[in-house]
């Protein structure tokens, strides 16, 4: 990745907030799916079934964190 690029794209304070989010979002479910779960490959072949097989394992993903931390307080 170049550093310019990077620069480039997070340059203000509201955009490296935006950037800095994503560690706390998006980072840790892929590391629960691939190390908890054990999602290394996929076991299923065409798109059809591993499209399936991911969401699958999202849904369980999301299903554990409710269990864990409810629904979200209005």
């Amino acid at each position: 990745m170049n550093i310019d690029w990077f620069k480039h794209r997070v340059g203000s304070q509201h955009e490296k907030a935006i950037y800095g989010h994503r560690m706390s979002v998006v980072e840790p479910m892929f590391g629960n799916i691939g190390r908890n779960k054990g999602l290394n490959r996929f076991s299923l072949r065409s798109k059809n079934k591993v499209k399936g097989q991911w969401q699958f394992y999202c849904l369980v993903h999301n299903i554990e964190k409710l269990a864990n931390y409810g629904p979200l307080a209005a």
